[in-house]
């Protein structure tokens, strides 16, 4: 018999959850106005603004990255004729918070300081640095394809052997937000609630086990 066929291949899978300790979120400014000119000194005035509160905040300037810049004509079409609206000029920054327990305050400041030109949009969480998670949902795949193994195995009336063979999918990071209840006063100066769940990191092997008999 083939050696190939003395043995058995299953899949474990496991997962490790933490919360996140990184949130990246694009904040910026676009403005429409009758000439170039006009709408360039809007967005430039509110990114100013937006970009010192960010610093007064306390990020760290590698944090805050410029991820578009654009200046582009827009246009009317009703019946069928084009007139022209004006330029629009958008700038967006890429911007990593770290302190989680302050982002809410954090843009909340961001946006009263760009005023009504402002823009926010793909809020992420994450975590920075996902090797002990990662090890953690590698030692829960482990643990699982062992145990499938050796259950087929005893199920079979062999001995397991030594593993042969091992290939490792990772599944990602997959965030989920967690319900809190929250007592917030109802008063103008309430921050806005920015929650970050926890996020999971997938892992799947497959693993050849020989038979030892």
């Amino acid at each position: 018999m083939h050696s190939r066929s003395k043995g058995v291949t299953v899949t474990g899978t496991g997962e490790a959850t933490s919360p996140p300790d990184l949130i990246t979120v694009n904040i910026g400014v676009t403005a429409l106005a009758p000439t170039v000119a006009e709408a360039s000194g809007i967005a430039a005035g509110a990114a100013e603004n937006l970009l010192a509160v960010l610093a007064d905040a306390g990020l760290d300037l590698a944090d805050i990255g410029t991820t578009n810049y654009s200046i582009a004509s827009e246009h009317d079409w009703s019946n069928n004729v084009r007139r022209l609206l004006g330029y629009r000029v958008n700038n967006t920054l890429n911007v990593r918070i770290r302190d989680l327990e302050r982002a809410g305050d954090i843009l909340d400041q961001a946006v009263e300081a760009a005023g009504d030109v402002v823009t926010v949009n793909n809020l992420q969480f994450s975590i920075e640095d996902p090797t002990d998670l990662e090890r953690r949902a590698r030692d829960a795949a482990w643990t699982d394809a062992k145990a499938i193994a050796d259950q087929l195995a005893n199920l079979a009336g062999r001995q397991l052997g030594r593993a042969t063979s091992i290939v490792e999918t990772q599944g990602g990071a997959i965030p989920f937000p967690t319900p809190r209840r929250r007592e917030m006063a109802m008063t103008s100066d309430a921050s806005t609630p920015i929650e970050g769940g926890t996020t999971t990191i997938t892992v799947s092997i497959s693993v050849r086990f020989e038979f030892d008999d």
